[in-house]
Order: structure tokens, then C-alpha cells, then sequence
């Protein structure tokens, strides 16, 4: 496929000045190729450390072409990149076929370790998730909090493997608190402070966002007619310094339903009073389909109904390693000043 790899050297050409960058500042985690802004819709290809992560959303990747981009970017890194081929255009990334380029080595399939901002985190090529652990678009954010969090207590919501908590951890915060529904997420969580120890002791608080967030901002646990509802972890009610609120675009459980696109505000309003006066709370949304302008304007509006306007607000772009042409990519956040 000579278009395939035409784009994927134009992508490394651009990348340079920002490869060199993340080096110097102790990041080899990084996107080398984002499909659908670069010429191949449905194909991106990540840097994890040592493993390169290729992915496929729409259809699979032929053999031919898969090694021929592998040979491609192991020449510009000057590495021997363990490749991981992921090809979730069948709804499974876990999908071994015969083909050895598909399975994946051994090598790359171990635990390995990748680094971000100078610190260390766990890499799997394949676990019992689809998503790699560490989402790269939000690299910025991680960044934002790490130099932002000394001497703060900060709370991390939908924390997944708990990155933008390790960053706090490192950036000299008193205290860190990574909520999130899945134990796994945790778990991965753990290990990445394990990777770490020489940073402060986080806290790994394991519950669903709607009775954990509701407890904290003190607000009443609602019961949805008719149904009972499942226990819960007890919280007491508090406020942190700073907290990010990163959820992901729809999840239903017996508590609530997250949904980015209708109804932001159930989500928002409980983090908000959970943030402390005169401190900051970083608002994510991830639908493409929401524009950055309509979305600010109703988180704006929001603060100011519940009483808590926003003395400041800033947008956070994504690195360049996840172009946009027309200006909005699908990750937008903003830095609220409380």
C-alpha cells in the first residue's frame, strides 16, 4: 500500500520537532499516525515504550502492509519495536489469527513499561479491556495537573488506570483520590504507583460515579422508582483543591446514566461542589460530535446556576500528535478557575 506508508512518512516528518521534545522531557508514549486526519480513516499507530501498538477500526490490515510500516517506523526511531496488532474492525482487538504478524511475540505481549512527564507506567499489548491503558490524547492534561497540584488534595473521577492521579502524585500534591466503577482499572492503577514508590501513597476508591460524587458534594443518593438500590460505598462529604472530571461518552448503571451528549450537567453539577472555593476543577468530553463552543457555553451557564461561577476558563488542546484539521478535535477540555 504505497499511499498507506506515503502518509505515514509524511505523519513522522511532521512529528519530529514534537518527538524530540517528548524525549527531552522523558516521554516515549506517544501517537506516531492518527488516521483519520492523516490519510488512512480508521488506522491509528501508537509508541508505547517498546511496543508498537497498531490498531484498526474500520478494516483489517494486510500483512504486507502492517510489516512494511512496522520496518518504516522502527528506521525513523532507530528502535526494534515489538509490534501488537490490534484489528478491532470486527469488534474484538483480542482476535488471533494464524498469521504470526497478527499474534503477536511473546516479547510483545509481556508486561512491559512505557514513560510519560518522567514517569513510569504499565503497558499490555492485549488485557481483558480493548483500550490501551493510558489514553495518549489526554498526555496535556496529565502534564497540566502534574504542574499544577503541589501541596493540593485532588480528586480524580472516571480515573481509568489512574495516570492524571500519578501526575498530581508527582507534582508534590498532599493528597490523591482515583475513583472509578471497574476494579481492573484500579488494580492497573496500583501497579502504575507501584512502577513509582518513590511518590506519595494515592488512594484507590472503587465505586460508581453517582452515589460516590453525590456523597462528596452532599448531595441526597436518588432512587429511581420502584427499584431498589444496590449497595454502595458510604463517603462523607468534602472538597478537593482540584479535580478532573474525564468521563467517557455513555455508561448506564442503577445510579444514573452518563451521557455527554444530553446531559453533561448531571455529571458536572455534583463535581462542581465537590471542588473547593478558589480551586479548579478540568471539565473533559470526548464525543466528537459535541462542539467545544456549545458545550463551554453550557458548563459556563451550569457554574452559574449552582452558584459557583467560573473566574477563569481554558481550553487545553491535545498535542500535535493528534492533528485536527479544522480545529476541534474530539477531546476538548477545560481548566475552570473556581
Amino acid at each position: 500500500m504505497p499511499l498507506l506508508n506515503q502518509a505515514l512518512r509524511a505523519a513522522l516528518d511532521t512529528r519530529q520537532p514534537l518527538l524530540a521534545e517528548l524525549h527531552a522531557q522523558g516521554t516515549d508514549c506517544y501517537r506516531l499516525f492518527h488516521g483519520s486526519q492523516e490519510g488512512a480513516s480508521g488506522l491509528t499507530i501508537d509508541r508505547y515504550g517498546p511496543q508498537l501498538m497498531v490498531q484498526s477500526f474500520h478494516t483489517t490490515l494486510e500483512n504486507a502492509a502492517l510489516l512494511e510500516l512496522h520496518a518504516t517506523i522502527n528506521a525513523r526511531l532507530g528502535l526494534e519495536t515489538l509490534l501488537v496488532y490490534n484489528d478491532r474492525s470486527r469488534g474484538n482487538s483480542r482476535i488471533d489469527r494464524s498469521d504470526t504478524v497478527y499474534q503477536a511475540s511473546a516479547a510483545a505481549l509481556e508486561d512491559l513499561i512505557g514513560h510519560e512527564w518522567g514517569l513510569k507506567y504499565r503497558v499490555r499489548g492485549r488485557h481483558a479491556g480493548q483500550d490501551p491503558l493510558l489514553f495518549l490524547d489526554l498526555r496535556n492534561a496529565r502534564g497540566w495537573v502534574k504542574a499544577h497540584s503541589a501541596g493540593k488534595s485532588v480528586l480524580n473521577l472516571f480515573a481509568y488506570t489512574c495516570g492524571v492521579g500519578l501526575c498530581a502524585a508527582a507534582g508534590g500534591a498532599r493528597e490523591v483520590w482515583n475513583l472509578d466503577f471497574a476494579e481492573g482499572n484500579l488494580t492497573v492503577g496500583r501497579e502504575n504507583a507501584a512502577l513509582n514508590p518513590e511518590l506519595l501513597a494515592m488512594e484507590f476508591i472503587q465505586s460508581d460515579y453517582f452515589p460516590a460524587i453525590r456523597q462528596l458534594a452532599g448531595l441526597p443518593i436518588a432512587q429511581r422508582r420502584g427499584q431498589k438500590l444496590p449497595s454502595y460505598l458510604r463517603l462523607e462529604q468534602r472538597q478537593f483543591d482540584l479535580v478532573l472530571l474525564d468521563p467517557p461518552a455513555w455508561a448506564k448503571s442503577a445510579f444514573g446514566t452518563v451521557d455527554l451528549l444530553r446531559d453533561y450537567q448531571s455529571l458536572l453539577k455534583p463535581a462542581l461542589l465537590t471542588t473547593a472555593e478558589d480551586g479548579v476543577l478540568i471539565c473533559c468530553n470526548n464525543l466528537a460530535k459535541v462542539a467545544l463552543e456549545d458545550w463551554r457555553e453550557q458548563v459556563l451557564r451550569c457554574a452559574n446556576k449552582l452558584g459557583r461561577p467560573v473566574r477563569d476558563c481554558q481550553v487545553l488542546a491535545p498535542a500535535t500528535d493528534f492533528p485536527s484539521a479544522d480545529g476541534r478535535p474530539p477531546l476538548k477540555t477545560l481548566i475552570l478557575q473556581l
